[in-house]
């Protein structure tokens, strides 16, 4: 007897069962990377420690296999620690709009903070916010214990005509709205 042939749906939820939590055990590194580089950032954190932050992505779109939970611990330390696979009770709800997960994630590329719904504790929250808002990750200086200072900066150069390339893409795509292009212009 033959095996079915397994759907394309079913071959990306195995995918992402497989590599998911590898991914975002990275993610929590970087996070915890641009978090430690800003004192103010820890420092806000701090207080919240053993503090649950949940984030649910609300419209995922129903061909991509769903994430996983994504509820994050704050340490002492003022940093972050992904919970698992396990969902604890959470002092923070962030909803993102992930209707479009290209578009969010080129959005984030661009610096921009995402569309979010907070809702619980009241201090963290804002706090939360004020890290949406604020927190950079300052990669050329990253860069630049990794490659010194010539390269960090033309890196940096070519990095920020990324940036702002991508910025004028969001800006356009928010002004044609619903994906749609612009009409095309006729010859006089």
């Amino acid at each position: 007897m033959k095996k079915p042939v397994p759907t394309m749906h079913r071959m990306l939820n195995s995918l992402n069962t497989l590599l998911m939590p590898a991914a975002l055990e990275r993610l929590t590194l970087v996070v915890n990377h641009v978090l430690a580089g800003e004192p103010v950032a820890t420092g806000r954190l701090c207080p919240h420690a053993g503090r649950c932050i949940a984030f649910q992505l609300r419209n995922w779109p129903s061909l991509l296999p769903q994430p996983p939970a994504l509820a994050f611990l704050v340490t002492p330390a003022g940093l972050l620690e992904w919970c698992g696979h396990e969902m604890p009770v959470a002092d923070l709800h962030v909803t993102v709009d992930a209707a479009n997960p290209a578009l969010l994630g080129v959005r984030l590329l661009a610096g921009q903070p995402p569309s979010m719904d907070i809702q619980g504790d009241a201090a963290l929250a804002a706090d939360v916010h004020w890290l949406a808002e604020n927190l950079r990750w300052d990669i050329t200086s990253d860069l630049e214990r990794l490659f010194g200072p010539v390269i960090a900066h033309q890196l940096g150069h070519i990095g920020g005509g990324l940036s702002s390339a991508l910025r004028r893409l969001v800006q356009l795509g928010g002004r044609w709205g619903g994906g749609s292009a612009p009409a095309s212009r006729q010859p006089a």
